[in-house]
């Protein structure tokens, strides 16, 4: 069995890559790209374009939009921050002064010593 040294393994792969780069970008699939061939860049796309000539595909798909769609007209501005989501909160939920008695209801009870502990 003939193994592969690493340096042989990545430069496979990267002709690989290469192969497929060329073909997407002109319409071809990724089992297309298998056929294409050249040594650089610049002779795979030739050679993908002759292809994709053959097979009559005249442009690239379209980009296919992923799940989701649009997030809406907060991209951009800043929304989609922690900074921006806090001002939102605090425009929605804005703060009040806090009366006497419910200050003293927020405070734990527990906090100050008015209770004792006796010993049997």
């Amino acid at each position: 069995m003939n193994e592969l040294t690493p340096e042989q393994e990545r430069d496979n792969a990267l002709a690989e890559l290469a192969r497929v780069r060329a073909a997407l970008s002109v319409g071809l699939s990724v089992e297309q790209s298998a056929r294409l061939q050249g040594s650089t860049p610049e002779e795979l796309e030739a050679d993908a374009q002759t292809l994709a000539a053959e097979f009559g595909l005249t442009s690239p798909p379209a980009p296919v939009h992923r799940s989701g769609g649009d997030r809406g007209p907060d991209i951009g501005n800043g929304a989609g921050t922690v900074a921006g989501g806090a001002e939102r909160y605090r425009t929605k939920h804005p703060q009040r002064e806090t009366r006497a008695d419910e200050q003293q209801r927020r405070t734990n009870p527990f906090h100050e010593r008015t209770y004792t502990v006796e010993n049997r």
